[in-house]
């Protein structure tokens, strides 16, 4: 083989450690936590909220940092900010070093979790956050007072970009089997009750399953899903719900169906927690349903973290708290 030939065959150079440790002695690491933050927000203001400095500092920082990439980064259309098309290729990777550098730094002999000062994020659906927010908040607090939590309702555009979410929050609390190699933990299970006025006429034995065919329902149904499971559950039953009435939380299932014939299919937890269920009544569903699944997901680069896994270990103690698995006992 000739030598020019043999030259387009030739792999790059691997930087040395020695050059490495030259180029980060000339870059301020400390940018590190303002590109995150930045890009996290995308929002100036939010992003010196969150790391404790002024809004000039952070100004100051994205200039640097602007100049170092030679790209805006961030930059405001209309009456909003946006993250230009390097900043949103660089926010996952930014948030996977970050994780790196925490996870070097944090090794001690000892953890302690009342030293903890760092925001969690939770993506959970109102069904989550009626059951557990409370109680996690509390367990939370009781143990690392100086850390805070942000509570991200969970939508359905959520699902798909599962992975990329969970670099830069922490973790998700849904129904849904993501079917994406994560890293997660089944945290109970819950069943499906028919609920309806109490003074309905099914009320004192429950619908029949002609009931389900001929009355009108409340169904739950997400924006820009296709299907609510509600009321795909019940077709793979072969019933087709007439749905009069259709919302997008359970929450306000209640006085849509109270004082009317109209059904609801609502997990059995979530109706016996709701603050505004007088007025009904639950019965078991005629037909069997497969029951709700609740897991608990978070990306793989936070397994080791030990501040994680304090979340994740008060998040399974919260749900050991309310009663633990709860296996279908009526819809079966």
């Amino acid at each position: 083989m000739s030598d020019p030939q043999r030259l387009g065959q030739v792999r790059a150079p691997v930087p040395s450690a020695e050059s490495t440790a030259r180029a980060l002695t000339n870059l301020d690491l400390n940018l590190l936590t303002t590109l995150d933050a930045v890009l996290y927000h995308q929002n100036a203001t939010r992003a010196a909220e969150q790391l404790g400095v002024s809004q000039p500092a952070i100004s100051a920082a994205l200039r640097r940092l602007r100049r170092h990439f030679d790209d805006e980064l961030l930059r405001r259309v209309g009456n909003r900010f946006q993250l230009t098309p390097l900043g949103m290729e660089l926010r996952p990777h930014t948030r996977l070093v970050l994780e790196g550098v925490e996870r070097v730094f944090s090794r001690r002999s000892r953890f302690d979790v009342a030293l903890i000062r760092r925001e969690f994020s939770v993506v959970m659906s109102d069904y989550a956050t009626a059951l557990l927010g409370a109680r996690l908040t509390t367990n939370l607090f009781e143990q690392a007072p100086n850390a805070r939590l942000r509570l991200v309702p969970a939508v359905p555009d959520h699902l798909p970009q599962a992975e990329q979410i969970l670099t830069a929050l922490d973790v998700m609390l849904v129904p849904e089997d993501l079917g994406r190699d994560l890293p997660s933990e089944e945290l109970f299970h819950d069943e499906w009750v028919i609920v309806m006025d109490r003074h309905h006429p099914s009320a004192p034995h429950g619908p029949s399953i002609d009931d389900l065919q001929a009355l009108p329902w409340v169904l739950v149904r997400h924006s820009r899903t296709p299907a609510d499971s509600a009321a795909q559950l019940l077709r793979l039953r072969g019933i087709e719900p007439w749905v009069q009435v259709s919302t997008e939380t359970y929450l306000t299932v209640p006085p849509l169906v109270v004082g009317s014939d109209r059904l609801a299919l609502v997990p059995s937890r979530l109706f016996d927690a709701a603050v505004d269920s007088r007025g009904l009544v639950s019965r078991p569903c005629p037909v069997p349903l497969a029951p709700l699944v609740q897991s608990m997901w978070w990306h793989p680069v936070h397994n080791y973290n030990p501040q994680h896994r304090f979340l994740r270990h008060v998040v399974m103690t919260t749900v050991q708290e309310m009663g633990g698995a709860r296996h279908p006992r009526s819809c079966g």
